[in-house]
């Protein structure tokens, strides 16, 4: 099998060619860091994310004509990922003992980088990944709270203000130079004030795509279930 798991922010940049926004409710502001800074804020930020039990994500964004959606569940052993793009689609979850990886035919071959033998073998199925194997440990990795302490930027390089809206949010931006496989991006990150220094919302904008991201239900306590064994086929059988 030749799909590359990845952690759930990669796999959208990669897979779709877009960057992201990241974004909470907001809470009340009360100013809860003292002289913010760059890397007060950020430190602030987070020491709020190692506490959070799970947390709800929505992405959509946009890529030429092709509308996608990416909605992730993120809990401490459990998780779970759906990517939609266009007649694209493709499902992951993740327990404490198996990952599992379904889709459509394109959605497998188009996104995750399937072969078109290795979709046949699969079909309707969800492909079963074993606690301890390589796969399992990527997906494991890439959907539970573990993955938050990527999200925020490097202090080197970002700049600092306070936002302008009613809120007076801390506001971070930095510049993603281009690459040989993406377009150079522009990223505004805004962060709560208020109790809980969470992110709100993340603006970037390049210019061949970009993309929304709700953060909700931080706190929450993701869990679910397995596909039934009759309904799975094993990783090495796929590879094989």
């Amino acid at each position: 099998m030749s799909f590359s798991p990845r952690r759930p922010l990669q796999l959208i940049t990669l897979a779709l060619g877009v960057t992201l926004v990241l974004a909470v409710t907001p809470i009340a502001a009360q100013a809860s860091v003292k002289n913010p800074t760059t890397k007060t804020v950020l430190k602030a930020a987070q020491k709020a994310m190692a506490k959070e039990s799970g947390v709800h994500i929505y992405v959509t964004s946009k890529t030429g004509t092709v509308k996608s959606v990416v909605v992730v569940d993120i809990g401490a052993t459990f998780g779970e990922e759906t990517i939609t793009s266009g007649k694209d689609r493709v499902k992951i979850i993740v327990t404490p003992t198996d990952a599992y990886l379904s889709g459509s035919s394109t959605g497998l071959t188009k996104i995750m980088g399937l072969t078109a033998a290795e979709q046949k073998k699969v079909g309707t199925l969800s492909v079963v990944m074993k606690a301890g194997t390589s796969p399992y440990t990527s997906f494991h990795t890439n959907l539970t709270t573990s993955v938050l302490s990527g999200i925020l930027p490097l202090a080197k390089g970002t700049k600092y203000k306070v936002s302008g809206d009613r809120a007076k949010d801390y506001q971070l931006s930095w510049k993603t130079a281009a690459s040989s496989t993406a377009a150079a991006t522009k990223s505004v990150l805004t962060i709560s004030s208020g109790s809980r220094t969470l992110p709100i919302k993340e603006v970037i904008t390049g210019t061949t795509g970009g993309g929304t991201t709700a953060f909700s239900k931080w706190g929450e306590h993701v869990h679910r279930y397995a596909p039934a064994v009759a309904n799975t086929i094993p990783y090495a059988t796929v590879i094989g």
